[in-house]
C-alpha cells in the first residue's frame, strides 16, 4: 500500500467529517491505493458514532482518554502504507500540503511540516500567550533535543516504512511525543527534513496554554529515558 494517512481525534464532532471527507478527495485524485485510519481517543461528544458511519475508513478505538501521542502511535503501529502521514483531526494544515512533504519521502525518513522555515504561511495566528510559549519551547527543544529542527510540534509528518523502529519505542502519551519523536529520529540516524506548509490556528483547538510547561517538562523525560537506556 502507497500511502496510510492516521488521524486522531478527541471530541472532534463539530470537523471529522468535513476533515475526512476532504481526506478522501484528496488521495482518491492523487493516490493509487492508501488507506485512512481515525482513531478516537475516548471522545466524550458524537466523534465516535460520526467515524463509524463513515464508508471506506479504519476506525480504532481507545478504552479510555490516553492523548495525542499514544493515539497516534497506536495509528502508525496498525498501518499498512509504505509511508504514513499523521494530520489533525481538524485540518489545520490541509492534506493537499502533502504534496509539499512527499517529494521528500525517498532522502528523508521523516519529513515535517513546518510553520517556522522561511515560505511557511501562518494565516490564522495563536493568542500571544502561546506564542510566546511556544518559542519558548522551541528554544528549549533545539538545546535538548535536535538543534536544528525549527517547529516541532506542528500536527503534520511524514514518516517512511523505514522509521518504524522510531514509533515502535514511543513512550510519551501526551503532545510531547513529537519531541520523543524527533529525538529518536536522530539517534538512529535518519535523516530529517522540514518543509514550510500552510496552517491556520484553530481557536477551538484541545490545546490549551497549560499544556506547554507540561509538554515542555517532558522534554526533560525524554533525556533522562536517554540517560536510563530505555531507548
Amino acid at each position: 500500500m502507497q500511502l496510510s494517512i492516521i488521524i486522531p481525534a478527541y471530541n472532534e464532532a463539530a470537523v471529522i467529517a468535513q476533515t475526512i471527507a476532504q481526506v478522501k478527495k484528496y488521495l482518491t485524485d492523487h493516490y493509487n491505493s492508501y488507506e485512512i485510519i481515525v482513531i478516537d481517543d475516548k471522545s466524550i461528544d458524537s466523534t465516535l458514532e460520526i467515524i463509524e458511519g463513515i464508508d471506506n475508513i479504519r476506525v480504532l478505538r481507545n478504552l479510555k482518554n490516553h492523548g495525542k501521542g499514544y493515539t497516534v502511535r497506536k495509528g502508525l503501529l496498525a498501518s499498512q502504507g509504505d509511508y504514513l502521514l499523521f494530520m489533525d483531526a481538524d485540518s489545520s494544515t490541509s492534506i493537499s500540503e502533502l504534496a509539499k512533504l512527499w517529494p521528500y519521502r525517498q532522502d528523508y525518513p521523516l519529513v515535517i511540516g513546518s510553520r517556522a522555515v522561511a515560505q511557511a504561511q501562518v494565516k490564522i495566528r495563536q493568542n500571544i500567550v502561546k506564542v510566546i510559549l511556544g518559542r519558548a519551547g522551541n528554544l528549549l527543544s533545539r538545546l535538548l533535543i535536535h538543534p536544528n529542527i525549527k517547529d516541532t510540534q506542528c500536527g503534520f509528518k511524514l514518516l517512511a516504512r523505514s522509521a518504524r523502529p522510531v514509533w515502535e519505542k514511543l513512550t510519551i502519551e501526551d503532545f510531547g511525543f513529537d519531541f520523543e519523536m524527533i529525538f529518536l529520529a536522530r539517534k538512529h540516524g535518519l535523516a530529517i527534513k522540514e518543509v514550510p506548509i500552510i496552517w491556520y490556528n484553530n481557536f477551538d483547538s484541545k490545546v490549551r496554554w497549560w499544556h506547554y510547561p507540561r509538554t515542555l517538562a517532558q522534554l526533560w523525560q525524554i533525556r533522562l529515558n536517554n540517560l536510563l537506556k530505555k531507548y
